[in-house]
């Protein structure tokens, strides 16, 4: 699952992590980018948690942006700063469920969602047993947590 970093790849998470820093702050919710970009390594949405309403999250907020049958999600790639999720209370779809519905098939994120708001998330493996390439840059894990340093202030001590 965890790739070896292309440069491509590096950009468009750098370009996410920049995304989650526009989130406005909750104490109940990750700050989260997520980039959609074409085959021909085009940005062609991108968004962030909470951008239009409360309750959005990242890849909703940029799948909202295309359209359902827009040609170019069948072999684009989404970035996201954290694992999309499988379980959510305020929507009756995932961003799993998104993400499948749209036909991408390939996901590329930094970090794992930790325990604080959902136990044992399953995000990974439901894209990857729908046949979705996953791939994770643990590298930049720490840059995509730090738009969430105060929810995860015993995970940074612990780090050191």
């Amino acid at each position: 699952m965890t790739a070896e970093p292309s440069e491509v790849d590096e950009y468009w998470m750098r370009r996410a992590i920049e995304l989650s820093r526009l989130c406005p702050p909750s104490e109940t919710a990750f700050s989260v980018g997520a980039v959609i970009v074409d085959a021909d390594g085009n940005e062609i949405a991108s968004g962030y948690s909470r951008e239009t309403d409360p309750h959005v999250h990242a890849e909703e907020s940029a799948l909202a942006k295309l359209a359902a049958d827009d040609a170019r999600l069948g072999s684009a790639t989404i970035y996201s700063t954290l694992e999309p999720c499988a379980q959510r209370r305020s929507r009756p779809q995932t961003c799993t469920e998104l993400i499948l519905a749209a036909s991408i098939p390939r996901v590329v994120f930094a970090w794992r969602e930790p325990d604080l708001f959902v136990n044992d998330a399953q995000g990974i493996v439901a894209l990857q047993l729908s046949g979705v390439q996953v791939d994770q840059l643990t590298h930049l894990a720490g840059e995509a947590k730090s738009a969430n340093v105060h929810l995860l202030r015993n995970d940074y001590e612990a780090d050191g």
